[in-house]
């Protein structure tokens, strides 16, 4: 796949940014190698890889061992809900809010 400079250009301007000439011709070269690199990872066959829900081990179905635990993974924990009120407290420290919301200049004229 080719990087064109207009797909560089429609990029920024979708972005908001202003790019020289010499910062197109660097992003199309970048885009470029990426969308490469991208396309020699599609011709990778992964049909006999399982999909993978964390990266630690996990036990397959047919394993007759546990699953994992928090105490063979103690970086696992279990998810708690725990109140997180510090809202007030960072709005206070801004320089224009309007509870419950930061309150910053228009940027999109479009």
């Amino acid at each position: 796949m080719k990087i064109t400079r207009e797909d560089v250009l429609r990029v920024a301007e979708l972005a908001h940014l202003g790019l020289s000439a010499d910062e197109v011709e660097t992003y199309q070269k970048q885009l470029d190698a990426i969308l490469s690199y991208v396309d020699k990872l599609n011709e990778l066959d992964v049909s006999n890889i399982e999909p993978m829900a964390q990266v630690l081990y996990a036990a397959k179905p047919d394993d007759s061992s546990a699953a994992p635990t928090q105490e063979s993974h103690p970086e696992l924990r279990e998810d708690v809900l725990r109140p997180c009120d510090v809202s007030d407290a960072i709005l206070s420290q801004a320089a224009d809010s309007a509870k419950p919301f930061f309150r910053v200049p228009k940027v999109i004229e479009r």
